[in-house]
């Protein structure tokens, strides 16, 4: 059994607004291992962001962790200070958002951003951290790294700006990333290298993964395992092969169905009718049912539990009589 590095417990997030309460997570659990890649997969205000967020620490207000608990190895940190989650975040979690010029001073070499951050981490002085940058530069490919470390990053092409914050994630060796979008605005090709250097990541350095996106190419090449969000939720969670290869949640059935395949003789993809609903109007019962064409009377009167075998767990009323295939 490989080492948890995180455990998200029945995890809840909620917001207080003029109209009464807004939970945006509700009951969310799901654990990542040493060197495991887990994707997080779903629509837009899925809550993929707000559960990376809610490890973080990063929640807006006036957002809240209102329940359950998260846990970094066997230490709990959703109830840390301020001064204690500043502690963890960037040493032991590193993050890396969607746009990497947000991420990034336009006003501050490249050298500059990953020294800084080195040195409020490790006890290295200037030199030790220069040289460090120009090892980390290196190890996630960018060409002559002794040279574009003193390159702003307005003169690197979109893909080496990913290469470097990925870099800046790893300043501290980190036990886990949160990667956001980490290949949005990329082209296929460029991916392609991103996705090869996280899994390369996790090879050689036994740094967990916890892969935030919407696409499914993306989860199926470089996942381990797969949870798939809905409406706060996760709906179903296992095995990347299980997921992709035979889903059990309509939601999943729908995403998956919506892939290309050269292999598919159908003459159209398949189609989830109509839209998430927001998350101040959700419906009653589960909240998948006005979209499900397998929807029974249970699925509006109670939401399901997230039921199965240790790893394949789904949320669904048709199969709780039932025992989910491992």
């Amino acid at each position: 059994m490989s080492e948890t590095i995180l455990s998200v417990e029945n995890l809840r997030v909620e917001f207080e607004t003029r109209r009464g309460t807004l939970v945006a997570l509700d009951d969310i659990s799901f654990s990542i291992a040493k060197g495991e890649v887990l994707g997080v997969v779903g629509e837009s205000g899925a809550g993929k962001s707000m559960t990376g967020a809610a490890i973080m620490h990063l929640i807006p207000r006036p957002g809240r962790i209102a329940g359950g608990r998260i846990l970094l190895g066997d230490r709990r940190i959703d109830n840390l200070d301020r001064t204690g989650i500043e502690a963890i975040r960037g040493r032991r979690i590193g993050m890396i958002f969607q746009d990497p010029l947000t991420s990034l001073n336009p006003l501050m070499t490249v050298g500059d951003h990953l020294t800084e951050t080195i040195r409020v981490h490790l006890p290295l002085d200037r030199r030790q951290a220069r040289a460090r940058a120009i090892e980390l530069l290196e190890e996630v490919g960018i060409p002559d790294p002794a040279v574009r470390i003193d390159s702003y990053p307005h003169e690197f092409s979109g893909g080496q700006r990913q290469r470097v914050v990925i870099a800046l994630a790893l300043c501290a060796e980190p036990e886990l990333v949160i990667a956001d979008e980490p290949t949005t605005a990329l082209d296929v090709s460029v991916q392609a290298q991103i996705i090869k250097l996280i899994r390369k990541l996790c090879s050689t350095r036994g740094t967990a993964f916890m892969l935030i996106t919407h696409d499914m190419g993306m989860i199926a090449e470089t996942a381990d395992r797969v949870a798939v969000m809905y409406a706060g939720k996760v709906a179903e969670i296992g095995q990347v092969s299980q997921v992709v290869g035979a889903p059990l949640h309509p939601y999943a059935q729908g995403l998956m169905g919506a892939i290309p395949s050269l292999d598919n003789e159908e003459p159209r993809l398949r189609q989830i009718p109509g839209s998430m609903p927001s998350l101040t109007a959700l419906p009653g019962g589960c909240s998948f049912h006005p979209r499900c064409d397998r929807a029974m009377d249970i699925c509006r009167q109670r939401a399901p539990a997230l039921l199965g075998a240790i790893d394949h767990k789904v949320a669904c009323h048709l199969y709780e009589r039932e025992e989910v295939a491992a």
